[in-house]
């Protein structure tokens, strides 16, 4: 009677363990080592600007990737502040003529009515400002042979803004120059292409 007992015991035991869940070894996780874009999230950002004031890890061209980035850096920075000026005169032109200069309501024509001598001269005055801003490194080979000179920074801040700012306040208003210069480089473009197809003037 007990072997019976025991006999129904395990034959109970045996069949629930049937019903009972099984535990499956957790798959791993598949960590994807490149972040995402945060100006374009189905592409991948890039590695070479990460850690620069002003990424959002777009660089389609992957220029990061061949050239270095405090060269491209400086050449943002430099079209950027370029482009804020070109924006401004752009728009004087239209309502404000130098003295002894032809006024043109269509700033697109003002480079023409100026003439190549006086355009020639701009030129020849940027080319020394450029070469004597940098003690003569201009190209992309020796334009940062002293590894601490700061993209950007050519020491030129006559009202003191960068005076007495920590780091942090620095980079805020390095990524306010930065973005500004962006729009300012759409903004000019826009406004060269306006004139060019209506061929008038922007107002």
């Amino acid at each position: 009677m007990v072997k019976l007992s025991i006999l129904s015991t395990l034959s109970l035991i045996a069949s629930t363990s049937a019903f009972a869940p099984v535990t499956v070894p957790a798959a791993k996780n598949v960590v994807l080592n490149a972040e995402m874009s945060k100006a374009v999230p189905f592409i991948k950002a890039p590695a070479g600007t990460a850690g620069w004031v002003g990424d959002v890890g777009l660089d389609p061209l992957n220029f990061s990737e061949y050239f270095d980035m405090k060269w491209l850096r400086e050449s943002e920075i430099k079209h950027g502040r370029a482009a804020m000026l070109a924006t401004v005169g752009f728009v004087m032109q239209q309502y404000w003529t130098l003295p002894g200069m032809v006024a043109v309501a269509d700033s697109n024509m003002a480079p023409t009515a100026a003439g190549a001598s006086s355009m020639f001269q701009i030129i020849a005055w940027m080319g020394v400002l450029e070469f004597w801003s940098n003690k003569g490194n201009v190209t992309m080979e020796t334009m940062f042979s002293d590894p601490d000179r700061v993209p950007g920074d050519f020491g030129f801040d006559p009202m003191g803004l960068a005076t007495g700012k920590s780091e942090e306040e620095m980079n805020e208003m390095k990524l306010k120059e930065l973005k500004n210069g962006r729009l300012a480089m759409l903004a000019i473009g826009g406004m060269i292409h306006h004139n060019w197809v209506t061929g008038g003037p922007l107002f």
